[in-house]
C-alpha cells in the first residue's frame, strides 16, 4: 500500500540520490488548480513477476491525470513504479492496485492508467483503470483509449 504523504519533505544531499524501490508516492500542490489540464506520462520500463512461472512480465504504462489539489512527484514514482520488480502479480490486479494507490495519495479530479504488457505466450494482455471524482465533469476532452500492442510483431 502506498504511503499517502503530501508533500516532499526535505531531504539531506544523500537522501536526495536514494534510488532504492518505494512504495512511498509523493505529491506537490497543483500549480494549476483554477482549470482542468492534462497531465500524460508514458512509462515504459514497468517489469513485475508473473505469480504462476515466476518469469518476469513487461509493460509500458501510461498514466492520464487531472490533478485537484495535488499532483504526483516524479522521482517517488519512478520508484514505486520499480517496487513492483520482483513481485509476482497478475497484470489485472497490479494496475488496479497502483491507480488506487495514486489515487488515496493525491484524490484527483480524472485518473486512467493503462498498462500495456508485452507478448506473452502469443497474447498481448491491455488494462485500463480509471477513477472519476464524484460529480466531476471534464472541462477538457480526455484521451480516446486507444487498445495497441506494447511493442510491435517482428
Amino acid at each position: 500500500m502506498a504511503s499517502t504523504s503530501k508533500t516532499p519533505r526535505p531531504a539531506s544531499r544523500k537522501a536526495a540520490q536514494s534510488t532504492a524501490p518505494s512504495r512511498e508516492i509523493l505529491s506537490f500542490p497543483n500549480p494549476g488548480r483554477q482549470r482542468d489540464y492534462l497531465i500524460h506520462m508514458d512509462m515504459p520500463e514497468f517489469t513485475c513477476l508473473c505469480p504462476l512461472t515466476g518469469q518476469p512480465d513487461f509493460a509500458t504504462l501510461v498514466l492520464d491525470y487531472i490533478a485537484d489539489e495535488l499532483c504526483l512527484e516524479l522521482k517517488s514514482l519512478k520508484l514505486y513504479i520499480w517496487s513492483f520488480r520482483n513481485e509476482g502479480a497478475f497484470h489485472e490486479a497490479v494496475t488496479n492496485q497502483m491507480l488506487s494507490d495514486m489515487v488515496k495519495v493525491i484524490q484527483p479530479r480524472f485518473m486512467r492508467l493503462t498498462a500495456r504488457f508485452f507478448v506473452r505466450g502469443g497474447v498481448y494482455t491491455t488494462i485500463v483503470a480509471e477513477h472519476r471524482k464524484k460529480g466531476w465533469r471534464a472541462g477538457i476532452e480526455l484521451p480516446a483509449i486507444r487498445f495497441e500492442p506494447a511493442s510491435p510483431i517482428v
